[in-house]
């Protein structure tokens, strides 16, 4: 039984032999982006993140406050001190 003029697998050997280099390709391409993502780090803020600096402060500020180590009137204080800086 033929399955082309020379015996090959014809139009389906064409069209197999595309799909395995569409597969080939779109993974090197994977690979390549996955790498490159892999050094750029977390996308989590840090401390040197997009936040700016007194949102740190603010937060520090409110964690000694819900764990009592100043009172409202300090809290304020200072809050208020951190804002004037901008």
């Amino acid at each position: 039984m033929m399955y082309g003029w020379d015996g090959s697998w014809g139009t389906g050997g064409w069209i197999l032999m595309a799909l395995v280099m569409l597969l080939f390709w779109g993974g090197v391409v994977s690979v390549v982006i996955l790498l490159l993502r892999r050094g750029q780090g977390p996308a989590v803020p840090g401390p040197y993140g997009p936040y700016p600096p007194h949102d740190e402060a603010e937060r520090i500020l409110n964690e000694r406050f819900a764990r009592g180590e100043i009172d409202e009137s300090e809290l304020t204080a200072r809050r208020a001190a951190l804002r004037r800086k901008q």
